[in-house]
């Protein structure tokens, strides 16, 4: 009885770790940290844009990633995914790890604040490079504090990491695959930056409005109004998405700015919401602005 007892909460612990991407409650993801299992030991990564942020607080053994040192200018377009090369000497210095579960948060409550986008933007780089063992903490740092939960100033360095031989650049698409699947009936591109910005009325980018074709779906539509690093429930969430018209059985582009909102939005439809077929437009808005021989419009669209 004692052995079957051991094997089945064996069973229950492997069952609650296995490989997957998605979010993790700050209670476990504590449970995880501070497991004496070193093979259950998560890879915690804190990948807000402000090094002093994270000098003031951290989760312990948090290793600092600042999401934005994964880009760069590349043929004069600013915030361009890095090469393969450099990208994955970045993700091996942080530490990350084949075969670990990887923990990431960010922090700040309330809008126009959107580091949740730095976590879910590390995520999808994770992803890219053949990471398949992800969590986001819901509610992100605020929640964790708001819970009592240990934090601190140490540093932790983590042992250089080993990447996946396989990658998973599928989940991407370029400008020029975007081109020719975006007539596609079967496909619906969507912008995931704010209504004023997808409709041109701002004074950020080189050009306005968005890709012809595309609808609106704001990333933050998905969030808690108190906790921007909180997602709703599922079942607000797919009400929310059936009514705008993002539905499982098309093929979704998603994009936006820089692609941080877009990576939120598709971190939700494909690892929360289940949808079987989405990708990022990387390049997004900033990419395709400075193309002027393709057409920008201004004028809303609604899916059909």
């Amino acid at each position: 009885m004692k052995h079957a007892l051991v094997a089945m909460i064996a069973l229950v612990w492997v069952s609650a770790v296995r490989a997957e991407i998605g979010v993790i409650s700050p209670a476990e993801a504590k449970r995880l940290i501070e497991s004496a299992d070193i093979s259950m030991t998560p890879i915690v990564i804190d990948t807000r844009g402000g090094y002093k942020d994270y000098f003031r607080n951290h989760l312990p053994t948090a290793h600092h990633l600042n999401f934005d040192t994964l880009r760069g200018t590349d043929n004069g377009i600013p915030v361009q995914y890095l090469p393969d090369d450099i990208t994955k000497n970045l993700l091996m210095r942080a530490g990350v790890q084949k075969d670990r579960i990887h923990i990431i948060y960010a922090t700040g409550d309330k809008l126009p604040n959107d580091e949740i986008l730095s976590a879910s933007m590390v995520a999808y780089v994770l992803e890219k490079y053949g990471i398949k063992d992800i969590r986001i903490i819901d509610g992100g740092l605020l929640k964790w504090q708001q819970q009592k939960l240990p934090v601190t100033q140490e540093y932790f360095g983590n042992p250089k990491g080993i990447l996946p031989t396989g990658e998973n650049k599928q989940i991407s698409i370029t400008i020029d695959e975007l081109l020719k699947r975006k007539s596609d009936r079967n496909v619906l591109l969507v912008d995931a930056r704010p209504y004023n910005e997808y409709i041109g009325e701002d004074d950020i980018w080189l050009r306005k409005g968005h890709i012809p074709g595309a609808i609106n779906f704001h990333w933050a539509r998905l969030m808690a109004k108190q906790n921007t690093h909180e997602f709703l429930p599922m079942e607000d969430a797919m009400t929310i998405l059936k009514e705008a018209g993002l539905t499982p059985d098309r093929e979704i582009i998603v994009y936006c700015g820089t692609s941080r909102e877009g990576s939120l939005l598709r971190f939700y439809l494909t690892h929360l919401a289940k949808f079987p077929k989405v990708k990022l437009y990387e390049g997004s808005w900033k990419e395709y602005a400075s193309l002027k021989q393709y057409p920008a419009e201004t004028t809303e669209n609604k899916a059909k």
